[in-house]
């Protein structure tokens, strides 16, 4: 949020990617005085007032980026904005998930414009680098980048220079923790939990285990987890030499992980990122004006076998390590890997540069007139190698050869935008109008080697496929099969023309209009789209009879219609091939023959969004108070992904045949508002709160199908997509209770049950509990999101806390469901399970028997939470001292991130990320959230 005493009043919000246009910064003065500032955004190919912006867009400043501890910055907005859902990964240097106005496709990513460049990945951008972030929310602001932002659009501008020199360090140190680690039994528990089991399912105590035979008491999270250690510093300078404006940066991040490394030969889980960036423009005349935006980051991203669910099921009774052999701990009868172990012995990386490099020219002419040119590159070369060595410590049977795999991608993206923009005013009437062409390419290729009886010496060099046996090498083509999965090569390309005109009437009356067709090389048939949108405004608080009123300094409504259309999506041309052995006579003898044992949809096409918004915006008491809220209906249409074709006789894919299958509707409300005041000439405050109200539901689905999928245990799927439900709901049985005698389960109608079994309830009233009896079990999209908070500055400190949550949404606990034998139960079950009538009737009896873990509603929780995102308290040097330093500023600063979550999920946190969209709240292996605390610094001189 804004701080009004801070060396500067107002910083204009310019968002215009590769534009040299800068924050502008105006000297301290009356509250009155800085009213008359002006706010300007990026609209997309141009920059607006942002009164007379007619879309809904929410705005990011450096500051709200600025002193956070995350390498992505879209980390550091989580909560900030109404709307806009972000879902952070405990994975150090991993991507959040950000799902804009709901669920927009069940494919791809919301995009992000660099300074020119689009892409879908931007962990490699430091945050102290940028300058300002716009998001785009309704599809009339998103619709003049076409097919490029189905999935929502972030647009961000990178800091430039002008004026005289500056310079910049940033700084902190601190580390990470895991917190709320869930309570698992200790080994009397399970002793006790496991010899329950053997007379429950048997009854018979035949296989008891004792004590005395295992004498470890192992915590099995204390094993793999640390606490870790985070760095980050940056530097930066800022200026003009004569026509050349330039801002030129370095920065190194260090995130060790939270999985503890330095065993074995583990590379653990840690990120390295350094980086570089350099813009630069130069006014060749009054009317020409050239530059280049560069970036350039080198990362490295340690990639540990993540044991945490093994170390959710690991029996405590083993110890790590055999005390008798001194090597790992084999669990002899048990179905699990030894964790320690798991993250010890397997070794992997992925190294990554990636050079980034915008280059545009601009020209004015005949007074109204600016033509633009822009040429954008992306060129990124991620390694990566797999080692795992022999597991000595299981049995020789079951030993093998050690493996190393590596994978060398390349990726080579260019944009390449031409825009003409004429901006003229008639007496009243003001028109901008902007045409424009662009074209993009993404291309990507993939070598893949393999090998077998490679000796790892501890040095990376050692890890050469040269040196091992039954070596592999596949470059450049599709292959799926048991020795190579997922090697390919792709290039995808877009063309587009677009137009917008912007009108208004003395700032009143707003209108918006844009067009923009693609054709794609994703799609096969109606190769090219046209997507229109329209939006306006009124803005009330500048009519003649609001003139007397001294409430609102500005009162506006807005309308918008927009489309939307996403190629990104997968054709399904790939037919698997089946061999049939004798399946082709000639003569009286049998050859092999090949067919096809698939059905695909070679006619797969555009997946469209179409949506509609009214909102107001206010700003009352001087500017004091803003308040925005809109009402938001987004359709979904043609969305891609598998669905059940079971009436397909002898298809391979019957249920998972690839088409337009699925519609679904997004539609709620979002309100967001701040109020800043000063209280005094040294003391100030600001408090900002949003909310989101949120209905997601599947509208439609091919041929009336539905689709089973997600993660599945004995054959039985978690999720379901079917028509009138949100996507990702959970699918299974719904419980009633447990069952507290034999009478009263053998009178239930469902088979084979006994005491102490879920009692699953009968959905369609027939006395017999069978697969028609499952029923959706909830969602895990929230009906809710939420984020507030608080700052103040008095005299030299600064304080700032910030609260995000969630609510209305359930978490599947795959990690506790996910059972096969004897593997361990946490605290919870030990403390509420049946044992006998009236014990119990949430948490069933202790057994193997699979009908317990059916998927059921027992293992969906809720998945509310309230948690402090940050809390931040910082110190100014006096200005007095400062000079006597000749240092402009220096700010020092401590700060919590993640500190405190309040939740009632039996995990580690209810926030989960999980990649693929389908599958978005089942925990299963999720790495956790952790807490950072650093301590920081800010000079400037």
């Amino acid at each position: 949020m804004k701080q009004t005493n801070l060396k500067y009043s107002c910083l204009i919000a310019v968002l215009y990617f590769g534009m040299n246009v800068n924050g502008q910064v105006a000297p301290k003065d009356t509250v009155a005085k800085e009213q008359k500032i002006e706010e300007v955004v990026l609209i997309g190919y141009g920059t607006q007032k942002k009164e007379n912006v007619t879309g809904s867009i929410g705005l990011v400043s450096a500051k709200d980026l600025a002193d956070r501890p995350n390498a992505n910055p879209l980390s550091s907005v989580q909560g900030k904005l109404a709307g806009v859902n972000i879902t952070n990964i405990g994975t150090p240097g991993g991507s959040p998930r950000v799902d804009i106005r709901g669920v927009g496709s069940l494919t791809g990513n919301t995009v992000f414009i660099v300074d020119g460049m689009i892409t879908t990945d931007i962990s490699y951008l430091n945050p102290q680098d940028i300058e300002s972030m716009s998001v785009l929310k309704d599809p009339s602001s998103l619709a003049i980048f076409g097919a490029q932002a189905a999935n929502g659009a972030v647009i961000i501008k990178t800091k430039t220079g002008k004026g005289k020199p500056v310079y910049n360090v940033n700084s902190y140190i601190g580390f990470k923790k895991v917190t709320n680690i869930p309570k698992m039994v200790n080994t009397d528990q399970y002793i006790e939990l496991y010899n329950e089991k053997l007379m429950n399912d048997n009854g018979s105590s035949a296989g008891s285990i004792t004590r005395a035979n295992f004498p470890a008491d192992t915590d099995w999270f204390k094993e793999i987890f640390r606490t870790s250690f985070i760095n980050a510093n940056d530097f930066s300078a800022t200026g003009s030499l004569g026509k050349l404006n330039y801002y030129g940066s370095v920065g190194y991040l260090q995130d060790q992980g939270n999985l503890d490394a330095g065993q074995g030969i583990n590379s653990g889980s840690g990120f390295n990122r350094f980086n570089t960036k350099l813009n630069l423009s130069y006014k060749i005349t009054d009317n020409i004006t050239i530059g280049n935006n560069f970036s350039f980051s080198k990362m490295r991203t340690d990639v540990a076998q993540n044991p945490l669910l093994d170390a959710y099921n690991s029996p405590p009774i083993f110890s790590a390590i055999n005390p008798n052999t001194g090597d790992y701990q084999f669990f002899n009868g048990y179905s699990i890997p030894n964790p320690r172990a798991k993250l010890d012995m397997y070794r992997s990386q992925v190294r990554q540069e990636r050079l980034l490099n915008n280059i545009y020219g601009e020209l004015k002419f005949l007074k109204d007139f600016t033509f633009r040119i822009s040429y954008s590159t992306d060129n990124y070369s991620p390694s990566q190698y797999e080692y795992t060595p022999t597991l000595t410590y299981v049995p020789v049977a079951s030993q093998v050869p050690s493996t190393l795999t590596t994978r060398n991608y390349r990726n080579r993206n260019y944009v390449w935008d031409n825009t003409i923009n004429w901006k003229k005013s008639f007496g009243n009437h003001n028109f901008d109008v902007l045409a424009g062409f662009s074209r993009t390419r993404t291309t990507l290729s993939q070598d893949y080697w393999s090998s077998r009886g490679v000796h790892y010496d501890g040095t990376n060099g050692s890890l050469n496929v040269a040196n091992g046996t039954d070596q592999v090498y596949v470059s450049g083509i599709d292959r799926d099969d048991a020795v190579v999965s997922g090697v390919d090569q792709d290039q995808q390309r877009v063309e587009s023309f677009f137009g917008r005109l912007n009108y208004d009437y003395k700032g009143k009356y707003l209108v918006n209009a844009s067009v923009r067709r693609d054709a794609s090389s994703q799609i096969n048939v109606d190769r090219s789209r046209t997507f229109p949108a329209v939006s306006a405004g009124w803005v009330i608080s500048k009519e003649d009879f609001m003139s007397e009123q001294n409430v609102f300094n500005l009162l506006k409504l807005r309308a918008s219609y927009g489309e939307l259309g996403n190629p990104n999506v997968g054709r399904g041309f790939n037919q698997n091939i089946s061999i049939i052995g004798g399946g082709a006579y000639f003569g009286n003898s049998g050859y092999p023959a090949a067919t096809i044992d698939q059905f695909v949809d070679t006619q797969i096409g555009w997946e469209t969004t179409v949506g509609k918004d009214v909102g107001v915006e206010m700003a009352l008491f001087n500017n004091k108070l803003k308040i925005d809220a809109a009402y938001f209906d987004k359709d979904s249409k043609n969305v891609v992904y598998n669905v059940f074709q079971g009436t397909v006789s002898g298809a391979a894919n019957w249920n998972a045949f690839k088409t337009n299958a699925y519609s679904f509707n997004n539609r709620g409300f979002e309100i967001s508002a701040n109020y800043n005041a000063n209280l005094s000439e040294n003391v100030s405050f600001g408090v900002y709160g949003n909310f989101t109200s949120l209905k997601n539901e599947i509208t439609s689905v091919y041929g009336g199908s539905y689709l089973e999928t997600g993660a599945s245990l004995f054959g039985n799927s978690i999720v379901r997509l079917q028509s009138g439900q949100p996507v990702g709901a959970y699918y299974g049985y719904d419980v009633a209770g447990v069952f507290q005698t034999d009478a009263e389960a053998a009178a239930s109608g469902q088979s084979g049950a006994k005491a102490g079994w879920f009692k699953f309830k009968d959905q369609d009233g027939n006395g017999v509990i069978d697969s028609r009896d499952k029923t959706f079990l909830g969602s895990p999209i929230p009906k809710g999101t939420y984020g507030f908070g608080v700052n103040f500055n008095i005299y030299a400190i600064d304080i700032a806390v910030d609260f995000q949550g969630v609510f209305g949404n359930k978490i599947y606990n795959y990690n506790r469901e996910r059972r096969f034998g004897n593997e361990t139960w946490d605290l919870d079950m030990y403390e509420n399970r049946w044992q006998g009538a009236g014990t119990s009737n949430t948490n069933s009896m202790i057994t193997s028997n699979q009908s317990i873990i059916l998927p059921n509603s027992f293992y969906v929780e809720d998945g509310s939470y309230i948690r402090i995102r940050n809390i931040q308290v910082g110190y100014n040097l006096p200005k007095s001292l400062a000079n006597a330093l000749s240092v402009t500023k220096l700010r020092l600063y401590i700060s919590a991130q993640n500190p405190w979550t309040s939740f009632k999920y039996n995990g580690f946190s209810p926030e989960i990320n999980n990649t693929d969209r389908v599958q978005m709240g089942i925990d299963n292996n999720i790495y956790p959230i952790s807490a950072i605390y650093t301590m920081g610094m800010n000079l400037t001189f």
